[in-house]
């Protein structure tokens, strides 16, 4: 990552996906990964720049299924663009120890993936909309490399912000990262006093009105 990438990572750092999803609710804007989901319950939040990559159907002869893999950085969220197909996969274990001994942040498939053993073991993070062990080669092949892809039908430009937990995906424009993060950050504090208003002693109500809870999310 360069310093930029790591400026705007930070940000992020201590949020998770529900504030930035208020926050993208707040700014009118998309991102949220429909039908996406961790392999696992992930205990942490995951942010990093995206590398996106676009399958497309095999032709004949067919091209390479993971030879981008070499491209992506430490740091690098990689974001596939499988068109949503659960009939092959398109990630699998040794693309796992390779993501982790490299240093990855995370994977999210619009599609599947396979071999999810070693990815569970190694605590690998890999948000998917399933398992299935039908392997992708000579089905499906590398169109683009990091140019926009759609995952879960949110639109996915090359070095977007993505975050990732146990609740799903979400992806903040690169260029809005900024503003998203400060009021995911103003929506969290506000939360935070809800929860201190309550521990107190005040019904939910009470400490909802006070703090203008239904307003949190809604946009301006």
């Amino acid at each position: 990552m360069n310093n930029e990438d790591r400026e705007l990572v930070e940000l992020f750092s201590g949020l998770d996906t529900p504030g930035v999803s208020d926050a993208l609710d707040k700014l009118g804007l998309g991102g949220h990964c429909f039908d996406v989901m961790p392999l696992a319950n992930y205990t942490e939040t995951v942010v990093g720049p995206a590398f996106t990559v676009k399958y497309v159907s095999a032709a004949n002869p067919p091209g390479t299924v993971g030879d981008f893999i070499d491209e992506v950085a430490e740091g690098d969220v990689v974001v596939i663009d499988n068109g949503g197909r659960t009939d092959c996969t398109v990630w699998g274990d040794i693309m796992t120890q390779y993501a982790g001994a490299r240093h990855f942040a995370a994977t999210v498939i619009d599609g599947v993936c396979r071999d999810v053993s070693k990815a569970l073991g190694d605590r690998y993070p890999l948000f998917t909309r399933g398992r299935f062990m039908r392997t992708g080669k000579d089905r499906v092949e590398v169109g683009a490399i990091n140019e926009v892809v759609s995952v879960g039908q949110a639109r996915v430009a090359p070095r977007d912000i993505v975050v990732a937990d146990a609740n799903g995906v979400v992806v903040v424009p690169r260029k809005r990262a900024r503003e998203v993060a400060e009021v995911a950050r103003r929506i969290e504090t506000v939360e935070a006093s809800i929860r201190e208003a309550i521990a107190a002693g005040q019904t939910l109500k009470q400490a909802r009105e006070a703090l203008g809870y239904h307003l949190l999310q809604r946009k301006s």
